[in-house]
């Protein structure tokens, strides 16, 4: 009897919109470990240098429209890499130019209406869509998930601290990166310059562990700021609690040279420690530490990052291996993540505006 060898699985073709540092230090790294399940096929940048550059590294197509990717057959997966503005608009459109998955980086939506317009785009069109959360997608987080037991609602306090150097460090470890736009330099008299940074310490770095932080808080929808304060050169300290809760959200980005990122989750006698590894580093998972009474259980670490768990899982959704993420845990994320994000900036002017009160008082 003759055996016919069945055909090789052709890897998912995957489309990336926007080739900036992100995508060239953690993306096609990620992606590199996966080549038997994923293959970059198509790079889109509004810089024609940048498309046919970063192309070049994974030998790609590329282009300088979001049009000419979509119309791409050999792609199958879209990931949205723009700036923040312009997410909501191009996940709507890979979801109804027929794509079998999309991830987008977060935050995926501004407020509340682009986020209700992703979801119904996805129910109508069937594409499942994931957020860049990678810490949701940590093999040491869901392996804690699986164990610890009644933690979520015996837990009292909840703490992510994060100390990092400036990303520039770890991108240029992993990668050389193709036109880094230029820092400029803050003017830390400027209110609004303030502002603007917590915002974007909340929306871009505290974002990451704002899903952890939701799954251990119940009453999320009731989540009020404390205290908020910018940390220089970039970072924030800002204290909140909700009727059962209490959050501390710390980070700060310098010149250090071993860096942190921790989450807790502490509750009456058990408490849950996850360590995970920096962002651009692929030094495999987090290590999750659960403690109750006088024992204590360590998972991980494991072979893979956040990064590269949320690839294998958008390979899943789009070979139709597993169930899309329920819209409303999305929605629900970015709901609790805008609400900080905005008491936060508010709770910062306040205390500016009263410390400006005050000097002028004394002087």
């Amino acid at each position: 009897m003759s055996h016919i060898a069945a055909p090789a699985v052709r890897p998912l073709g995957v489309g990336i919109l926007g080739a900036g540092p992100v995508t060239q230090a953690i993306h096609l790294p990620a992606l590199a470990r996966l080549r038997d399940i994923l293959e970059v096929r198509h790079i889109m940048d509004v810089d024609p240098a940048v498309a046919s550059s970063v192309a070049s590294r994974v030998g790609s197509a590329s282009s300088t429209s979001l049009e000419a990717l979509l119309a791409d057959p050999a792609v199958d997966i879209v990931a949205v890499c723009s700036p923040h503005q312009f997410h909501a608009d191009q996940v709507i459109a890979a979801c109804r130019a027929g794509k079998k998955a999309v991830l987008c980086e977060k935050p995926f939506a501004m407020n509340g209406e682009e986020a209700a317009r992703i979801a119904d785009a996805s129910a109508a069109t069937g594409v499942p869509i994931l957020v860049g959360a990678m810490h949701t997608f940590d093999p040491g987080w869901l392996a804690a998930e699986q164990h610890w037991g009644d933690l979520p609602e015996q837990v009292h306090t909840i703490r992510s601290s994060i100390v990092l150097p400036p990303n520039a460090r770890f991108e240029d470890f992993a990668t050389e990166i193709i036109t880094r736009p230029a820092p400029a330099k803050p003017d830390y008299s400027d209110i609004e310059v303030i502002k603007a940074m917590m915002q974007g310490g909340i929306m871009g770095l505290a974002i990451h562990d704002l899903p952890l932080v939701r799954r251990f808080t119940p009453d999320f929808g009731a989540v009020e700021v404390l205290q908020a304060r910018h940390v220089r050169p970039f970072g924030y300290a800002v204290s909140l609690r909700t009727p059962t809760r209490v959050i501390e959200l710390r980070a700060v980005m310098n010149s250090t040279w071993k860096p942190e990122w921790t989450f807790e989750a502490i509750g009456d006698d058990s408490a849950l420690r996850i360590d995970f590894t920096p962002s651009y580093v692929q030094a495999g998972s987090a290590v999750a530490t659960f403690s109750r009474g006088g024992e204590t259980t360590t998972f991980g670490p494991y072979g893979h990052n956040g990064y590269e768990g949320e690839w294998r899982e958008l390979a899943e959704l789009a070979s139709g291996g597993r169930r899309a993420p329920s819209a409303q845990a999305l929605i629900d994320d970015l709901t609790f993540a805008l609400a900080i994000s905005e008491a936060t900036v508010q709770n910062v002017a306040a205390g500016h505006l009263a410390d400006t009160e005050k000097a002028g008082a004394t002087a």
